[in-house]
C-alpha cells in the first residue's frame, strides 16, 4: 500500500483514477480547486479513512509542498483543459498548466517521490505523421493563435519532468491522453465532443459538428485511460519517457455523431458550424489524431481494449441519469 497524491482528482479522469487507487488499497489525498472538478465525483469516498480531500490550487506552492511531503508518489492531473477554456483564457491555461507542474516537480525533487504528469495528444499539434509515435516531431501553429498555447504548455510540462529526471534523478513519466470518455464527463462539453453530442442528443437538439466533420479523432474509454495511467506509474521501464494512452482507431466526427445518435436512440439532425463562428477567426484545428501504442504495449504491457461501440452505452446511461445537469449546461 502507498500514500498517493492525485492533483485534479475531482475531475473526470482524476476521479476515476482515485476510484481505482482506493479499490487497490492505497491511501489517497486529492488536491483540487473545484474550478472544473465536482464534489459529487468523489463523494462516495468521504468517510473512508484512506481518503482525504484538500480544496486548493496547484499554484499554491506551500500547500503543494506540504502535501507532497506526506506521500510516496504523485499523479499530477490538475490542468486547464478543453479548447474553449484555452481559447477564452490562454493566460490562465498556461499559468496553471506550467507553474502548477513546476510546483509539483520542485516539491517532489525534495522528497524523491515519483511524479506522473498527465499530458495530451495535443502535443502532436498539426502533425500529419499518423499514427503518432512518442518520438515524432511536433508541428504547432503560430504563437499568434491561442489554440496552440495548450499544446505548448503540455510539451513544456513534459520537458520539465524529463529535465528533472536527467538532472536530479527524480523519477518521472508522462502519459498522453487521447480523448477519454465515460461516466462523469462534464455535460457542458468544453473538453469533449462526446459530451457535447450526448448533451445535445438527449435534449433533442441538433448535433453541432465543427468544420466539415471529416477530421478524425481516437476515443478512449476512461477505464482504459486509468489502467494505462496506473501501468505507467507502476513500471520502472517508463521513467523519463512519454506514453500514448489511447485506443488506436480513427473515427471521423460525423461518424461519431451517427454512433452517438444510435447509442442514445434519437433521430436529431446534424448541423455544421464553421470553426471561425465557434472559436474565432484565428482558430486552427488538427486534421487527424491517432496514437501508435507500440511503446506502451512493449514497456508497460498495456493496451486499450474497450472499443467505442462497447464504451458508449455506459456513457449514455450516465448522461440519462444526470438529465438535470444537461438542462442547465
Amino acid at each position: 500500500m502507498q500514500r498517493l497524491l492525485v492533483t485534479g482528482g475531482a475531475g473526470f479522469i482524476g476521479s476515476h483514477l482515485v476510484d481505482a487507487l482506493v479499490d487497490a488499497g492505497h491511501e489517497i489525498i486529492v488536491l483540487d480547486d473545484l474550478s472544473v472538478g465536482k464534489r459529487h465525483n468523489f463523494a462516495h469516498h468521504l468517510g473512508n479513512a484512506r481518503f482525504q480531500f484538500v480544496e486548493g490550487s496547484v499554484l499554491d506552492a506551500r500547500l503543494v509542498g506540504e502535501l507532497i511531503a506526506q506521500v510516496d508518489a504523485i499523479y499530477h492531473l490538475a490542468a486547464v483543459v478543453g479548447v474553449k477554456y484555452i481559447v477564452d483564457n490562454p493566460v490562465r491555461g498556461m499559468r496553471v498548466n506550467i507553474r502548477g507542474t513546476e510546483n509539483v516537480l520542485e516539491a517532489a525533487q525534495r522528497t524523491g517521490a515519483k511524479v506522473l504528469v498527465a499530458s495530451s495528444s495535443e502535443v502532436y499539434g498539426k502533425s500529419t505523421q499518423v499514427p503518432f509515435r512518442e518520438e515524432d516531431n511536433a508541428l504547432l501553429g503560430a504563437t499568434s493563435v491561442p489554440r496552440w498555447s495548450y499544446a505548448l504548455s503540455k510539451m513544456l510540462d513534459e520537458h520539465l519532468a524529463f529535465a528533472y529526471t536527467r538532472q536530479t534523478g527524480l523519477p518521472t513519466v508522462a502519459v498522453r491522453y487521447f480523448n477519454a470518455y465515460g461516466p462523469r464527463l462534464d455535460p457542458k462539453g468544453y473538453g469533449s465532443v462526446i459530451a457535447r453530442f450526448m448533451t445535445q442528443a438527449l435534449c433533442g437538439q441538433p448535433l453541432s459538428v465543427y468544420g466539415d466533420g471529416l477530421q478524425t479523432r481516437s476515443f478512449t474509454c476512461v477505464e482504459d485511460t486509468v489502467r494505462g495511467t496506473i501501468a505507467a506509474m507502476m513500471s520502472d521501464r517508463g521513467v523519463g519517457q512519454a506514453f500514448n494512452i489511447g485506443y488506436p482507431m480513427e473515427v471521423t466526427i460525423v461518424a461519431l455523431a451517427d454512433l452517438v445518435r444510435d447509442a442514445v436512440g434519437t433521430g436529431v439532425d446534424v448541423t455544421y458550424i464553421p470553426y471561425e463562428r465557434a472559436f474565432g477567426t484565428d482558430f486552427e484545428e488538427a486534421r487527424r489524431r491517432c496514437p501508435d501504442v507500440s511503446r506502451a504495449r512493449a514497456l508497460l504491457g498495456f493496451e486499450a481494449s474497450v472499443s467505442l461501440s462497447d464504451g458508449l452505452p455506459a456513457t449514455v446511461q450516465w448522461f440519462k441519469e444526470h438529465r438535470d445537469e444537461l438542462n442547465s449546461a
